[in-house]
Formats: structure tokens, C-alpha cells, sequence
């Protein structure tokens, strides 16, 4: 019996995971902002606080690593495109176009992130990845059209571009900074990145956290913002890392097309949606799209093809 490599698993099981609790926080997330008092920027703001803390207490219990003055730099530009320009450009995105728009953008993701690793780290466009991608897009996209009929909102080209520019922001991330995260446990990674975001956003986000009525907040609204924080943020971000140091770009993005997945499940349970063959063909497509791309050729596997060429 072949033996399963348990580094790309552990990737994939992270990914995976990550994603779940993203989707969870989609519906999670419109019901706490539905709130008068509560915008989306308060939440980006629990969001960027609550993670900072909990990874610098979670650091406490857990082998202290030197970071040397450069890779505390670098973690200063992983935080901008992977938490403030990622979370910010979004948020505001959302708050001007449609959610429709919002969804359909979000899976341009992992074509910009092919796109990107094509050209910064030489990672090859198998036609394996193309279609793989072609395939997650579909599905996300079934889903997200299948859902039109019960959302509302008005498109803004500005609101598109911002949406489309947190894709951008974020796919930057995942390619640039697949070895520096190699360097470092993820909750080293992520304390450093979320204090950046705490000092360069915070000062943006105070503000709006003030305005929240607190007093008034049901307990419905805790357990929300309790599972945006810890499961959605803290939690999410902490595998982050662990999927980008074990997996390739494009592989890491392809778990985007689980969030509506699992979004739709949640409507389901709750009875905000009603289960279909459209769906679960959506769902389908999704997880044939992901395997797919897992079975493409990564620019190692290029190299090994041309080195035995070589030697014959």
C-alpha cells in the first residue's frame, strides 16, 4: 500500500478547515452588521484586535522564536496585503456593490493567484490547472447565481474594483510569502502580521468600534462576534500558514470555492435556502475542480521531467 505523504495532507486538512470557518462566518457576518449599531468596519476592527490578542497570548505558551529585524519588515507587508488591504478593500467593496457582484469577484482569486505564480515563482499553467480552476469556478459560480434570486443590492463599479483589488491583495500574499512562512511557526507568523495590522488599520477602525452599542447587543450577537473572532480569524488565519507552507499557490487559493459551499449548507440548516440537483452539482464541481489541480504538475515536478530527459 503507497504511503500518504502527511505534509500535503496536513495542508489540505488546513485549507479545508479554514475555509469552513469562513464560510460559517459569511451568514455569521450578515446577521451581526444587520444590527443598527454594528458596521462591517467594527467587525474588521474585532476582527484585527481580537486575532492580535489572542496570538500574542497563544505565543506565551509556545517556544519563542528571534525574528531578525528584516523578516519583522517583511511580516509588515504580508500583514497590509493579507489582512488590511485584503480585509479593508473588501469590507468597503461589499458596503458599495451588490453581494451578488462580491461573490462572483471572489473567485477570480485563483486565477490572479496562477497568474502571479506563473510569473513570480515560474509555477507552470497546465491545462490540469486550467481546467480544475474552470471547474471550481463554475461551481462557486451555480451557486452564487442560484442564490441571486433572494439577494438585493445595487452594483458600483467602485465597490466592484475595491472587491476585485482584495483578490489581487491577498493572491500576492499567498505567492511572495510561501518561504518566509516556512521560516516560522504560524502563530509567530501571525502575531507579528496582525500587531502590524492592529497599528496600521486600528487608528481607521476605532472609531467604529465606539459607535457600537454594547449594552443593546443580543447574546445572538456575542456568539456571532465570538465565532467571527476566534473561529473566523484566530483560528483561520492560524492554519493559514500551515496550508501555505505544505501546498502550491493555486492549490492553497482552490479552497475559496468551499466558503459558498458551506454557506449554503448553513442555509439549508437554518431554512434560509432549500436543497436542489443544482447545488449538488455546484458542490461537485467545486471538489473536482480542487482534486484536479492537487494532480497537476507543480515547476519540481517540470524540473524532474527535464533533468531525466537530460540524462537519457
Amino acid at each position: 500500500m503507497k504511503k500518504i505523504d502527511s505534509q500535503p495532507l496536513t495542508g489540505h486538512l488546513a485549507m479545508l478547515f479554514a475555509n469552513i470557518t469562513w464560510g460559517i462566518m459569511a451568514p455569521v457576518s450578515k446577521y451581526v452588521t444587520s444590527l443598527e449599531s454594528v458596521s462591517a468596519l467594527a467587525v474588521t476592527g474585532f476582527r484585527i484586535f481580537g486575532a492580535c490578542i489572542l496570538f500574542w497570548i497563544a505565543s506565551i505558551f509556545i517556544k519563542k522564536e528571534d525574528v531578525p529585524r528584516k523578516d519583522k519588515l517583511k511580516f509588515a507587508l504580508a500583514s497590509l496585503l493579507a489582512v488590511v488591504f485584503n480585509q479593508g478593500s473588501f469590507v468597503c467593496g461589499v458596503s458599495l456593490t451588490s453581494p451578488i457582484n462580491a461573490s462572483v469577484i471572489t473567485t477570480t482569486l485563483p486565477i490572479i493567484t496562477m497568474i502571479l505564480s506563473a510569473i513570480i515563482i515560474k509555477e507552470p499553467i497546465t491545462s490540469k490547472k486550467v481546467a480544475g480552476v474552470i471547474a471550481g469556478i463554475t461551481g462557486a459560480l451555480i451557486l452564487v447565481m442560484d442564490s441571486s434570486t433572494v439577494s438585493t443590492g445595487n452594483s458600483n463599479l467602485w465597490g466592484d474594483l475595491l472587491c476585485l483589488s482584495a483578490q489581487v491583495s491577498f493572491a500576492f500574499y499567498v505567492v511572495l510569502f510561501k518561504d518566509l512562512v516556512g521560516k516560522y511557526s504560524p502563530v509567530t507568523i501571525m502575531k507579528w502580521m496582525f500587531l502590524w495590522a492592529s497599528l496600521i488599520f486600528g487608528p481607521v477602525l476605532i472609531p467604529f468600534m465606539n459607535d457600537v452599542e454594547y449594552s443593546t447587543l443580543p447574546s445572538n450577537a456575542w456568539f456571532g462576534l465570538g465565532h467571527i473572532v476566534i473561529l473566523g480569524t484566530f483560528v483561520a488565519y492560524f492554519m493559514i500558514p500551515i496550508g501555505q507552507h505544505r501546498l502550491r499557490p493555486t492549490i492553497v487559493v482552490m479552497y475559496n470555492y468551499v466558503q459558498p459551499i458551506v454557506s449554503t449548507i448553513v442555509s439549508l440548516v437554518v431554512g434560509l435556502s432549500t436543497f436542489s440537483l443544482l447545488k449538488g452539482l455546484a458542490t461537485f464541481l467545486v471538489f473536482t475542480g480542487v482534486w484536479i489541480v492537487t494532480q497537476s504538475k507543480s515547476r519540481a515536478d517540470v524540473l524532474k521531467e527535464q533533468e531525466s530527459k537530460n540524462i537519457k
